[in-house]
């Protein structure tokens, strides 16, 4: 299965002009932010090869990111470490995504959303598609954009945090940063309320107790 533009079009068959496809990166990590974007594709100008970002090669994906660039109306946000905490990783990474949505340069009249929930307070009207990311070439877009995005985000977190293995993992919990919990601590930018590190946190008290 790959990604089309039918979704697309049955919303511009209904009237709406500018359909914005979303999608986030970053729920499951153990730190770094969530990051989101909105695409909104021009039906004569769409870049070939779109798919769900987890399926392209990291050449692929910098090759479409540049297109995407050039040709879309853009807009990447994030969910704080902080804000992850305070409202949990479901509503932050909503949180990211209205924020995407908002940064469009011109706003969306209807929003096209990977998986099955519509954020709490987005007032444009909305469709959810499960597994949208390689069913709509619009959520495809968004999902390269993020992953792009929060890449470079955790590169620069690996490099002043070094020993993680982020540049890599990019905030995962691979093997190497497990161990990095161990030996180094926790960091500003963990998720503290993620079990394996809010587990390091109570161990580390207890310890001290």
């Amino acid at each position: 299965m790959k990604p089309d533009f039918e979704f697309e079009r049955r919303a511009h068959a209904r009237g709406y002009v500018r359909v914005a496809g979303v999608d986030e990166v970053g729920r499951g990590p153990l730190a770094g932010p969530v990051t989101a974007a909105a695409v909104v594709l021009d039906p004569a100008c769409i870049p070939q090869g779109l798919n769900d970002s987890k399926k392209l090669t990291k050449k692929t994906r910098a090759r479409l990111y540049n297109e995407i660039m050039e040709v879309a109306d853009v807009s990447i946000a994030h969910a704080s470490v902080e804000e992850i905490e305070e409202l949990n990783i479901l509503r932050a990474s909503h949180l990211a995504m209205i924020r995407a949505l908002e940064g469009l340069r011109q706003s969306a009249d209807y929003v096209l959303i990977d998986g099955n929930m519509v954020p709490n307070g987005l007032t444009v009207p909305a469709e959810t598609i499960i597994k949208g990311d390689a069913r709509s070439q619009s959520i495809s877009a968004a999902s390269i954009m993020a992953k792009i995005c929060r890449d470079c985000v955790m590169l620069s977190l690996a490099q002043q945090h070094p020993g993680y293995g982020w540049e890599t993992n990019m905030g995962y919990g691979s093997k190497r940063h497990m161990e990095a919990l161990q030996n180094l601590g926790v960091t500003p930018h963990h998720r503290r309320l993620f079990k394996p590190v809010h587990k390091m946190l109570y161990q580390d008290k207890n310890l001290s107790d």
